[in-house]
């Protein structure tokens, strides 16, 4: 989004004040966490200190994390992010890589095709996505949407939609968008896609369906 980051859109996301989301210390507690590894989130990072863990990677920290502490998958991934954030490798909304993007998802009263044919039916999304321009990449019926997202102000970014189906008039519309800029961005379209999938639901789940 260039120019003010503050109009995402015609429905848009009202600036790009506070933070693109909270460390994932903030999300999983350190009691949490503890019952899951053994560890706090105090002692992971002292381990990680001693091992030299700012001289390594993404994928090494948490390869270390798994292999020589004995942890699953999903608690290496976690303890790695929360490591790179606090030791500021990393900012929230940032991959491992240095890119910036911000994610979304909204459970739905409708079906998995409807949910997508929101995104690449041009009529229904002119009701939910208003002033956003969207031109498909991939699109996979009642799956998934890969798109360029060019917004008001001209920016090109993309957006991928995937589709959980919990039952036949249920789903879950996840949203990833990437390519953003910087961390204000994050928390631009942050709020921008928490008010639009709002939206959608809204939408979908009315009597005057499209």
């Amino acid at each position: 989004m260039s120019g003010s980051r503050g109009d995402a859109g015609s429905g848009g996301a009202a600036g790009a004040a506070g933070a693109a989301g909270r460390r994932i210390t903030e999300k999983l507690s350190a009691e949490a966490l503890r019952e899951a590894t053994g560890k706090t989130w105090t002692q992971w990072f002292a381990l990680l200190d001693a091992w030299d863990g700012t001289s390594h990677t993404h994928t090494e920290i948490a390869r270390h994390i798994r292999e020589e502490h004995g942890t699953d998958g999903w608690y290496a991934q976690s303890v790695a992010v929360g490591y790179e954030q606090e030791r500021g490798l990393r900012e929230v909304g940032q991959s491992s890589t240095g890119a910036w993007r911000t994610s979304g998802s909204k459970t739905i009263a409708t079906s998995a095709a409807r949910a997508i044919e929101a995104f690449t039916d041009e009529t229904v999304r002119a009701r939910w996505l208003p002033g956003i321009d969207l031109t498909l990449r991939t699109h996979r019926p009642a799956k998934s949407v890969t798109a360029d997202f060019k917004d008001t102000t001209g920016t090109t970014t993309r957006i991928s939609v995937g589709i959980t189906v919990k039952t036949p008039e249920k789903t879950t519309v996840a949203i990833g968008h990437e390519k953003l800029r910087d961390a204000a961005e994050v928390a631009t379209y942050k709020k921008f896609w928490h008010e639009r999938l709002s939206k959608l639901k809204a939408l979908l789940e009315s009597t005057d369906q499209p």
